[in-house]
């Protein structure tokens, strides 16, 4: 059995996964605990956020996330993605850096208008 506390609301319940018992969870008091419990045990999951060089701003990174999460094994993949990028500004909050990180269906997205 796996001993995790749930991050999916602000209550932060203490979840117990019981792997030989179909991934049970107990502990959670809301569908997202159960949820959050099998997934995190199963196949970790997270938003990976970063930065991005940017070019003919005063601003000189732009900060950006993937607009999903991602498979936590895949995280520095991820991350390698954007190494050597620079974008130029204007750039639009929400607008796609990378389209389908490591084939994921996921986009690295930015997260502030930058003029």
């Amino acid at each position: 059995m796996k001993q995790l506390i749930c991050i999916s609301c602000p209550k932060g319940c203490h979840l117990t996964v019981d792997e030989e018992n179909d991934y049970a969870v107990t502990g959670n008091s809301c569908p997202r605990g159960e949820i959050y419990g099998k997934t995190e045990i199963k196949n970790p999951q997270r938003i990976v956020t970063s930065t991005v060089a940017v070019s003919g701003s005063v601003s000189v990174r732009c900060p950006v996330k993937t607009n999903k999460t991602i498979p936590k094994r895949l995280m520095f993949e991820a991350m390698k993605t954007l190494d050597g990028i620079s974008i130029p500004a204007p750039i639009h909050r929400g607008q796609i850096i990378v389209a389908d990180v490591c084939k994921t269906g996921a986009d690295f997205i930015a997260t502030k208008g930058i003029e």
